[in-house]
């Protein structure tokens, strides 16, 4: 892993299941992530991705690459536009640098509508196996 090395982009399919699951999963009843009627309410034209699962699935694009034995030591990200059903989330990542056998990871994702999640992730590998 070098400083400027590009991840390979991951798409994952917004489904509706995909938003209902992961508020529920996370423990987030906002109805605006499960009843559509009620986002419509509020001025979404349908119900959105909470930030947790968005939080997780930037997680695992970075794990994905780097590994089940990889650490994540800090994500910090910041929400654009919201991911709807039917939405392709296109998550894309760079290492930005690396200190020993850690790396801070730039991820972006994006969708139909712009830029859904910006942020850094901080990675840590386990030390080889010297046998």
């Amino acid at each position: 892993m070098r400083a400027g090395d590009e991840l390979p982009a991951l798409t994952v399919p917004v489904t509706r299941t995909l938003v209902v699951a992961g508020a529920l999963a996370s423990r987030d009843f906002q109805d605006v992530h499960h009843d559509a009627e009620a986002a419509r309410a509020k001025g979404s034209p349908d119900i959105f991705m909470n930030i947790l699962t968005t939080n997780g699935l930037v997680g695992r694009f970075v794990t994905d690459h780097f590994g089940p034995e990889a650490t994540l030591r800090r994500v910090s990200i910041r929400l654009g536009v919201p991911n709807y059903p039917g939405d392709a989330l296109v998550l894309t990542g760079r290492i930005a640098s690396v200190n020993d056998r850690t790396a801070e990871v730039l991820v972006v994702g994006t969708n139909r509508l712009g830029p859904h999640v910006t942020g850094t992730v901080t990675v840590t590998l386990p030390s080889p196996d010297p046998a």
